[in-house]
């Protein structure tokens, strides 16, 4: 069996020969600090993303198989983007800008971190509807269907990975461009509006994906961005949730699941319990990435909450890059009871850090393959 093959039978509860090496891809500043380790050339490091033939390489190089988030997509957001403004600079060390999305953020210079939201374009429904829903409409220069036509013609037939497909997010986008405290004010402050905005996002995630199944493109599972939960759960009702979003996931995997994918994984930060049955509902069943964090995320209690109509990929403790190979160690013997559980594929659990150290993960990938491929 190639690798292909491995993904989907162990997705599928299937025997399989190998379990792969997944990876979830790099901080910045840790490619830029293994240049200057040089254990990557300048060139390596440039135009390094999810997918790319630099990616590919430098995986080969550590020892993993492939990165899990390089997947087949179309535009799913605002086009254009809003262009990067700066608004004001309070002092010399912060600055006050508008980003792609909109947003108001405050930034410090100097400080690598997620920028504090100040505000937003998106202010009501007049502003929705002059500035944002004309960036919001489908089809157009979204995705030319020869090129998808092209990309069904050479779907990774050596099987070297399997073929994901990214379907755009339904809620986190949304969040991204009104933050979260504008966005959690506009269920109460305009339902009508709310609503609105949920399926006109949703409805652009369908019609990409009507258009890449219907050029031929056929993956091996699908995938969602979302990121809308912190360390104490969702930043959204669930029963909203469940109102006004599941039916935009269920109308989605019924079209994937008409065309051949039934394994549909979605990416989302934080603690996710509440929204979990929701998402299997949904036909959303493979979450991704299982933080282990300050919570502890785990596929064991929801296996056996759920039983096997959950899968999951993610839930390595990626700190242990930091340490040292007795802590690499220790993550291995943790992760084997639930890689026999079955359903299950490892993978750093976020984007390797600045501070994850090169001889680590090349031992991780070494123990891995010897512990759970011999």
């Amino acid at each position: 069996m190639n690798i292909r093959e491995n993904v989907r039978a162990i997705l599928h509860y299937q025997p399989y020969d190998r379990m792969p090496l997944v990876h979830f891809g790099y901080w910045n500043e840790l490619l830029d600090k293994w240049v200057s380790e040089g254990h990557i050339t300048a060139e390596e490091r440039q135009d390094c993303y999810d997918g790319s033939p630099n990616d590919t390489l430098i995986a080969k190089k550590l020892g993993f198989d492939f990165n899990w988030t390089a997947q087949v997509s179309c535009i799913s957001g605002l086009l254009p983007p809003f262009p990067y403004e700066v608004i004001e600079r309070p002092d010399e060390n912060t600055v006050i800008c508008q980003n792609g999305s909109g947003l108001l953020e405050l930034t410090k210079t100097g400080l690598d971190s997620i920028p504090v939201t100040i505000g937003t374009r998106l202010t009501g429904r007049e502003a929705w509807e002059e500035l944002y829903l004309p960036r919001l409409q489908p089809g157009g220069k979204r995705y030319d269907m020869e090129t998808l036509r092209e990309m069904a013609r050479h779907q990774d037939e050596d099987g070297s990975r399997p073929l994901g497909m990214h379907v755009g997010s339904l809620y986190g986008a949304i969040r991204d461009m009104l933050g979260v405290e504008a966005l959690s004010y506009l269920y109460a402050d305009d339902e009508d509006l709310y609503a609105e905005i949920i399926d006109t996002m949703a409805g652009i995630a369908y019609d990409n994906l009507k258009a890449m199944l219907e050029a031929g493109i056929r993956p091996d599972f699908a995938h969602y961005w979302e990121d809308i939960c912190f360390k104490n759960g969702p930043l959204v009702s669930p029963s909203v949730f469940a109102e006004y979003v599941a039916p935009h996931y269920k109308k989605m995997t019924d079209l994937l699941n008409t065309y051949g994918t039934d394994i549909v994984s979605l990416d989302c930060d934080g603690c996710i319990d509440k929204l979990i049955p929701i998402w299997l509902d949904s036909g959303v069943n493979t979450m991704f990435p299982i933080e282990v964090g300050t919570w502890n995320a785990s596929l064991v209690p929801w296996r056996e909450k759920y039983g096997r109509q959950i899968r999951a990929v993610g839930g390595m403790d990626k700190r242990i890059f930091a340490m040292d190979y007795a802590a690499v160690d220790a993550e291995i013997e943790r992760l084997r009871p639930i890689v026999e559980m079955g359903g299950y594929i490892p993978c750093p659990d976020h984007r390797m850090p600045p501070e994850t150290k090169w001889e680590n993960v090349q031992y991780y990938c070494e123990r891995f393959e010897k512990t759970f491929n011999r």
